[in-house]
């Protein structure tokens, strides 16, 4: 994820300056611990501006409406309480080469400046800070102490300061290529480093847009650039420049991140490595330049339609710290599982290893049925005794206990028998019961597996549901979350009427070649809910025969029959989302929802069914796009 730089921060302020300000503020909503939105309320409508101090994301942007879940955050209900009412009258840098931006309220927009929210934006060190108009802190998201950091400790009370102010040198339009040059090849470094180290406001992106621009590899010693290099570098240097000069940005994507420069133009001649930045449409005054993004680009624009810098930091930094927070869900949840997996497996191990202990009861029995039939032919003093079968008439050795005769050996052989049973009643439950809970996780594992990286909720509701079964441990703002919207939900029900399908999932759809909708659950929660809420009684249920998967649903309208063409492509989703996606062909059972049962106590997910029939399914003859 690409962190905002210097040349984000003043497109964003200036557009943020056009669009907000000056605007009252009316609400403040925590959504994590690295986010707030404040809700601005401009003559013409209503905004939320989101601010982060993400250590990997710092920003700030306009945004869609915060997710509808409690605030259990103190810092948002602080800047609530204090600066509520007020209006948001300007968005500015506190200085024109530095990252922090300061965000002023006064009562009225001509009024006297009160608060100030300042949003540091430095990487691991980033911060949110409110102070009054005595510049004394009033609440930080994060408070430093002096032991932290003995150079700038923030506590609330204390007198803000800004950072120390950055020693290299500022960029200038005005600084000539001569001494422009001579200061980046002083030290005989590669160009990428010397750009980075020589100048303020220059970012590793920055560096890497201005070198496509050159056309020059980042790799390259200064001491061996041409002077033809170091001119078409300088012109690059010098749209940048004007870029911010002007605030004219081009928003587009480039590699793994962004840039906000004029991409470069096709290779084909020394002219047409020149570039100046395209005049904005509205003439000179005009405040957002929003040209097209590159066409094709998943979830970055439209084609054919323009972004502000503000519009495509939010779609950017969305997906991105959706991947994020998906990746380290993904690895949290795949280890949690993984865990219990292995404690189950031993259990399952050290369990039926006595459960075949338990199978020589009978061997006892008949030891001692045997010493009971023949007590005359014990001698006193015998260690084992050698008698014929009652079946085979083979000679049997048995072990003797010499200090007992033959009938308190045999009275031992039939109490290791009983034991032996007993063992057997009391490990054949607690087996089952593990092996079931193995069939559980494996089902859990599978569709964690199954997800792609746009998945987030359906892996959420995977993490809720792990951790109401007790696999995960959760932190007090997770369960108090969880209330909430557990309190948000029956509310939305009991003002709805009470059907079958009020809820309806957010499942895979699909469609069959006669237009049948086919429905794959994501999780188990959505395979509960589409099995025994959404189902009719004109549908199919499919599932992948004893192996762990999603459940699928052949939706059908009263009085249709699905062909073997719908039951063909129905049986391979299921395949398809199963553990044996890979496989050439797998096993599909298909039956009504009627016959599908869910145990009493059972887990989630987990259902028994009748009255099957079995379909082969090939997962391989799919091509699917996630959904």
């Amino acid at each position: 994820m690409q962190p905002a730089d210097l040349t984000t921060l003043v497109a964003l302020t200036h557009e943020l300056n056009t669009a907000c300000v000056p605007a009252r503020l009316e609400q403040v909503h925590q959504s994590d611990r690295h986010t707030i939105h404040l809700q601005l309320r401009t003559l013409e409508k209503k905004q939320w501006l989101l601010l982060s101090w993400h250590p990997q994301a710092a920003r700030l942007h306009l945004s869609a409406p915060p997710p509808r879940q409690p605030d259990t955050f103190t810092f948002s209900q602080q800047i609530l309480h204090q600066v509520a009412g007020f209006a948001l009258v300007s968005v500015h840098l506190t200085s024109p080469w530095e990252r922090v931006v300061d965000l002023q309220f006064a009562k009225r927009p001509d009024d006297v400046v009160q608060w100030h929210l300042y949003l540091e934006v430095m990487g691991k060190y980033s911060n949110a800070i409110l102070v009054n108009a005595d510049r004394e802190i009033v609440t930080a998201a994060h408070q430093v102490n002096s032991k932290q950091s003995r150079v700038r400790p923030i506590q609330t009370g204390d007198r803000y300061e800004l950072p120390p102010a950055l020693l290299e040198a500022i960029p200038s339009l005005n600084e000539s290529f001569d001494a422009w040059r001579d200061r980046l090849i002083l030290i005989p470094k590669e160009i990428k480093r010397n750009l980075l180290s020589n100048y303020r406001g220059v970012s590793s992106s920055l560096v890497r847009s201005l070198l496509a621009i050159a056309d020059i590899h980042g790799d390259k010693n200064v001491v061996d650039l041409t002077l033809a290099e170091w001119e078409s570098l300088y012109r690059a240097w010098q749209i940048w420049l004007t870029c911010i000069d002007k605030k004219q940005f081009y928003p587009r994507l480039e590699g793994k991140g962004y840039a906000l420069t004029p991409s470069p133009s096709p290779k084909g001649g020394e002219g047409d490595k020149t570039l100046t930045p395209s005049p904005s449409p509205a003439g000179e005054g005009n405040n957002i330049l929003t040209p097209l993004l590159p066409r094709g680009e998943k979830g970055l624009g439209d084609e054919g339609n323009a972004l502000s810098v503000n519009d495509f930091c939010d779609r950017y930094y969305s997906q991105q710290t959706e991947q994020v927070a998906f990746q380290q869900l993904h690895q949290q949840i795949s280890q949690a599982i993984q865990n219990q997996l292995g404690k189950l497996s031993l259990k399952e191990a050290e369990f039926l290893e006595r459960l075949q202990l338990s199978t020589q009861a009978d061997d006892f029995k008949d030891k001692a049925d045997l010493l009971m039939a023949h007590l005359h032919l014990w001698e006193i003093g015998m260690k084992e005794i050698s008698l014929p079968d009652f079946h085979s008439s083979e000679l049997i050795t048995i072990p003797l206990d010499p200090t007992q005769n033959a009938a308190q050996n045999a009275q031992s052989f039939y109490k290791k028998h009983q034991k032996q049973k007993r063992a057997a009643l009391a490990i054949a439950p607690l087996l089952e019961s593990v092996q079931q809970e193995i069939a559980y996780l494996e089902q859990v594992a599978t569709a964690v597996s199954l997800l792609e990286q746009n998945e987030l909720s359906a892996l959420q509701e995977i993490r809720a549901e792990l951790a109401q079964q007790g696999y995960l441990k959760v932190t007090a703002e997770y369960v108090a979350r969880a209330k909430g919207n557990s309190k948000n939900n029956k509310g939305s029900k009991n003002k709805s009427n009470k059907g079958k399908q009020d809820e309806i999932p957010d499942c895979h759809r699909f469609t069959t070649p006669n237009g049948f909708e086919v429905w794959v659950g994501r999780n188990n929660y959505q395979n509960d809910l589409i099995s025994f809420r959404i189902a009719g009684e004109y549908d199919l249920w499919l599932h992948a025969q004893e192996i762990s998967g999603s459940h699928v649903l052949l939706r059908l309208p009263a009085g249709a029959i699905a062909d073997d063409q719908d039951l063909q492509v129905a049986a391979d989703y299921a395949a398809y989302y199963s553990r044996a996606r890979q496989s050439d062909q797998v096993p599909v059972v298909c039956t009504n929802p009627k016959y599908v049962f869910k145990p009493k106590g059972s887990k989630p997910g987990m259902v028994v069914y009748t009255h099957e029939k079995i379909i082969w399914g090939q997962p391989r003859s799919l091509r699917i796009e996630t959904a």
